[in-house]
């Protein structure tokens, strides 16, 4: 097989895996997780339920692959969301900014990434592998950003003994906040800035 022809394959073989997904998101949305079946996304991707079977081997393996979108989404948010010259207490600072902007720019994605722990025992190892990655990945940059800090003089060394534990806390923190404003139907916004400078204060050099 010549490359040329190998690279268009495999090309249209992601588009279809993208449409597969495009076509979960939006049936998802109308219906719910719940009410939808595989046929569903079948009609809806155009493609033949048959087809669709190559692709995906059932519901909860496209909600994983939906996860994965989310996660690499929010990777992607957390890389644009600082520059490099910043401070690390700035750094961390403008993740919790990008994490609160996913939630309110996709709260698809951000129920998506809520339910990950639900699901990922029904998926195979691979997409097991690839939702943690982006987990590891979003962790590795607030670490990263986190050691700049210790560095920089901006974050204090006495309240951050291990990075990576300060990371889970600041997201979990973050999360949780934003969850009891969603499920309490509050004004968020107020808090959520309030959560963010609570967060910050409890890490930077006093």
């Amino acid at each position: 097989m010549n490359e040329p022809l190998k690279s268009r394959r495999e090309k249209e073989k992601q588009a279809r895996y993208n449409a597969i997904l495009d076509a979960a998101e939006t049936v998802f949305s109308d219906k719910g997780y719940d009410r939808t079946s595989m046929d569903d996304i079948a009609r809806t991707a155009n493609l033949s339920r048959a087809l669709l079977y190559v692709y995906f081997k059932d519901k909860a393996a496209i909600q994983m692959g939906i996860m994965q979108r989310a996660g690499q989404n929010l990777v992607e948010r957390f890389k644009a969301s600082h520059c490099p010259n910043d401070t690390g207490i700035a750094q961390i600072r403008a993740m919790g900014e990008a994490y609160y902007q996913f939630y309110r720019e996709e709260p698809e994605y951000f129920a998506a990434l809520t339910k990950a722990s639900t699901v990922i025992a029904d998926v195979d190892e691979k997409q097991a592998c690839e939702m943690f990655g982006s987990r590891d990945e979003l962790i590795g940059l607030m670490v990263a950003a986190l050691q700049k800090g210790l560095e920089d003089g901006t974050m204090s060394k006495d309240r951050i003994t291990d990075p990576t534990q300060t990371a889970l806390y600041l997201r979990g923190a973050l999360h949780g906040v934003i969850m009891l404003c969603e499920g309490e139907s509050m004004p968020s916004d107020a808090l959520i800035q309030h959560t963010m400078d609570m967060l910050s204060h409890s890490i930077e050099t006093p």
